[in-house]
């Protein structure tokens, strides 16, 4: 036997038993490579990620020793809207820096 109530309102039925998931958040990953300068990550881990400038440098050591890191755990709409401005002002500005998206 069904245990949700439902409730009629003109024309549209409605469930009070509704539960809506949570997103499953998704790391935005920067990647090493040997063009891009240590500075401008930094400044790409300040601006577009804000983090404060020592977090920044120590998220950029890790990509440089590591060749990767995480820059941020967001939503995947937030994710991508993050991974699009950083491949956009790294190209404005001449870098090949990397940067995806990955599902935790």
């Amino acid at each position: 036997m069904d245990n949700t109530r439902k409730e009629y309102e003109g024309d549209v039925v409605t469930d009070d038993d509704i539960s809506a998931k949570k997103p499953n958040p998704c790391n935005v990953i920067l990647h090493n490579d040997h063009f891009t300068p240590m500075d401008f990550v930094v400044e790409i881990l300040e601006t577009v990620f804000h983090h404060s400038p020592n977090r920044a440098v120590e998220l950029m050591e890790a990509v440089h020793h590591r060749g990767k890191a995480v820059a941020g755990t967001y939503s995947f709409e937030i994710a991508e809207t993050k991974v699009a401005e950083t491949t956009s002002q790294a190209r404005q500005n001449g870098y090949p820096l990397r940067c995806t998206i990955e599902q935790t």
